[in-house]
């Protein structure tokens, strides 16, 4: 999978290339050797057929002079002191790699393949500092290298992909889309393994989530904004004609969902988390409605496939894919002028899954499987009336009353950014009540009652609405008593 290199990247590396090196006042000063000079004018500013082949020719020098060896240190450490001289050879190795790949191959023999270059990924805390960014350049490929000729765990592998990782995170967060772009795009070099992806998840909090917040930028949404996600805010109209939201380019845009897609290639492993954690199946029901492109609605549509796929997670994805309207979603993509054929098969293949579960679930099941995700949205049932009658009791007696200890546990947390979450709980408190009045001691035994009372001096409004409701109910039956 090959990328464009990034604008901003390419034009910081022919700026360096361009500019003139003192190699002998380096020499004089001790910075570099003889023969390590030798070594750099033999493939500086020479035809690529010419340094390839000198390259070729002695491949154990160039190692050496990148790396160190027995004729001496790695010129990265040498010259550690010479700015000027550390971005010319972090550009030059890049150089040689792309030339002549079977260098990286030939860095990974070595016993120490990283240790001259991730030192220059901490050297700065500003994220347009050159030398951090050519650095990870430079690691990418040699990385990227070793995922697909030694996939296997290697423990000095793993901690150069976990510094990287952790320091091409704080790229995602800066505010310029170059800077995210460079970090997306090596990414997505990385992920070539299972390992590499694990490790990538093993970090999510500094390196999933800023992707997510890219996403939900384009999606014009914030991650206490589930309810728009769920009611489809925007219109495909809406979206081509004023642009993503968020100031996000399609091509940004394109390169993150690529990153998610590898991910889920370790479904089992991420996603239920990527659910919990990113709300991940509404946000990506919202892009596909907004999917300028076939080329993003075609990686929407095979992430999403991906994570439905693992057995794992049926029981709890499926769910809320209906609730976000997916499967409505779906039917109205088919109704586009669509051509890709793989996007055409994940539709269908989504399609038959989605039309296979909905098929056998009842309005309960879906009840209980949103309670299960332990999170509340305003789906159907919460507001209809004949769903509560029908099943009041059966919500609180099937499975020896697992559905409220579930909805006490959801009650028990204080979803600060989230308040829609305590007003849906204190509304099913409330139809639960009135429905079966007989059962309300064993809510109070669960503290349901004493919690929505606390409720009712909540500052948000329709917390307060909701679980005086709730309370009224309570008090009618307390007096009938």
């Amino acid at each position: 999978m090959s990328l464009d290199p990034p604008t901003y990247l390419s034009s910081l590396q022919n700026n360096i290339r361009a500019r003139p090196i003192p190699w002998e006042g380096a020499v004089r000063a001790g910075t570099i050797t003889d023969s390590d000079l030798k070594t750099i004018k033999a493939v500086d500013k020479v035809r690529k057929e010419q340094r390839k082949q000198t390259v070729e020719n002695d491949i154990e020098s160039y190692q050496s002079l990148i790396l160190g060896g027995d004729k001496g240190k790695s010129v990265l450490e040498s010259a550690s002191k010479r700015a000027d001289v550390i971005q010319y050879m972090l550009v030059l190795t890049g150089d040689l790699i792309n030339d002549v790949p079977s260098l990286a191959s030939k860095f990974l023999e070595h016993p120490e393949p990283y240790k001259p270059i991730v030192p220059y990924l901490s050297q700065s805390t500003n994220p347009e500092d050159p030398i951090p960014l050519l650095a990870s350049s430079v690691l990418t490929c040699i990385l990227s290298t070793a995922q697909t000729e030694s996939p296997k765990s290697n423990p000095k592998t793993d901690e150069a992909l976990t510094k990287l990782y952790k320091y091409l995170s704080t790229l995602t967060t800066s505010h310029a889309s170059s800077l995210q772009d460079i970090a997306v795009q090596e990414y997505s070099s990385l992920l070539r393994s299972k390992k590499a992806r694990e490790i990538f998840w093993s970090q999510r909090e500094e390196t999933v989530s800023p992707l997510f917040d890219i996403l939900r930028a384009a999606a014009g949404a914030s991650k206490d904004s589930d309810s728009t996600l769920f009611n489809g805010g925007s219109t495909i109209r809406s979206a081509t004609e004023a642009g993503l939201g968020g100031g996000v380019g399609l091509q940004l845009l394109y390169h993150v969902l690529l990153t998610i897609w590898q991910l889920s290639f370790e479904a089992s492993l991420v996603g239920k988390g990527l659910e919990k954690e990113q709300e991940l199946i509404p946000l990506y029901t919202q892009l596909l409605r907004l999917s300028p492109k076939e080329k993003t609605t075609r990686i929407l549509l095979s992430t999403l496939f991906n994570l439905f796929s693992a057995p794992t997670n049926k029981s709890t994805l499926l769910p809320v894919a209906t609730t976000a309207r997916l499967p409505a979603l779906l039917s109205n993509l088919k109704g586009r002028h669509l051509t890709d054929p793989d996007l055409l098969d994940d539709l269908k293949a989504l399609t038959d899954m989605l039309n296979e579960y909905t098929s056998s679930q009842t309005t309960f099941d879906e009840y209980a499987a949103e309670l299960s995700t332990g999170k509340l949205r305003w789906s159907p049932p919460h507001r209809d009336a004949d769903f509560w009658h029908e099943n009041a009791r059966k919500i609180l007696d099937n499975d020896g009353g697992a559905l409220p200890k579930a909805l006490a546990e959801i009650m028990g947390k204080s979803w600060d950014d989230e308040k829609q979450v305590l007003a849906i709980a204190c509304n099913d408190v409330g139809w639960l009540v009135k429905e079966a009045p007989e059962k309300r001691q064993g809510l109070e035994k669960l503290g349901i009652k004493g919690r929505v009372m606390e409720l009712m001096t909540d500052k948000d409004e329709t917390v307060r609405w909701e679980s005086l409701r709730a309370v009224g109910e309570w008090m009618r039956y307390s007096f009938d008593d």
